[in-house]
C-alpha cells in the first residue's frame, strides 16, 4: 500500500471533481439496482489500497460535527464540564446548527504522526468517516459529492464505482 500523496491527490481532485459529481448525480437521478450490493465489494478494494495515517486530509481541512453525547463525553476525558470544553474548542455554526471545531487543522491531531490524540473517545463523526457505505447508499451519495474532495478513500470508491457501475447507468 502506498502512501497518500496529497499534492498528487489534490490535482486529481482538481482535474476530476466536476466529473465525479456529474457521476454521482446521475447515480442519485438512477440508481441501480446493485447498488449496495457493488459498494461493499468495492469499499473492500478501497482499503486495501488506502492507508488514512498517511494522510489525515480530513482532520486537516474538515471539522467534525460535535453531538451533545460527544462533547459530554470527551469533556470528561478532560475534566472539564461541556460548557467549558465547548468555550475551549468548538464553536457553534449557526446556518448548519452544528458544533464544530473553532480550527483546523483539528485540535486533537498529533502532525507529527497524524494520529487523532482523543482517538478512542472521538465524535462520532469521526469514527463514521468517510461514510463509505451504508445500508441505504443511494441517501450517502451527496456525503461522497463533498468527501471527494477532501477523502483519498473516497475519491477511490467514487472512481471505482464509476467503473463497475456505469454500464448499468
Amino acid at each position: 500500500m502506498e502512501p497518500t500523496n496529497l499534492r498528487l491527490f489534490n490535482k486529481k481532485v482538481k482535474l476530476n471533481k466536476k466529473y465525479l459529481r456529474t457521476f454521482l448525480t446521475k447515480l442519485e437521478k438512477n440508481p441501480p439496482k446493485k447498488l449496495d450490493k457493488s459498494a461493499v465489494e468495492i469499499e473492500k478494494q478501497v482499503w486495501q489500497e488506502t492507508e488514512c495515517l498517511s494522510c489525515a486530509n480530513c482532520c486537516k481541512k474538515m471539522t467534525p460535527t460535535f453531538s451533545p453525547a460527544d462533547i459530554k463525553r470527551i469533556a470528561t476525558h478532560f475534566k472539564m464540564t461541556p460548557v467549558e470544553f465547548k468555550d475551549k474548542w468548538l464553536v457553534f455554526d449557526k446556518k448548519a446548527k452544528d458544533w464544530q471545531n473553532k480550527k483546523q487543522p483539528c485540535q486533537f491531531l498529533d502532525m507529527q504522526t497524524n494520529m487523532c490524540s482523543i482517538y478512542e473517545i472521538r465524535p462520532a463523526d469521526c469514527s463514521g468517516f468517510p461514510h463509505l457505505i451504508k445500508r441505504n447508499m443511494i441517501n450517502y451519495i451527496h456525503v461522497h459529492k463533498q468527501n471527494i474532495e477532501y477523502c483519498p478513500a473516497t475519491y477511490k470508491m467514487v472512481e471505482k464505482m464509476q467503473l463497475f457501475l456505469r454500464p448499468s447507468l
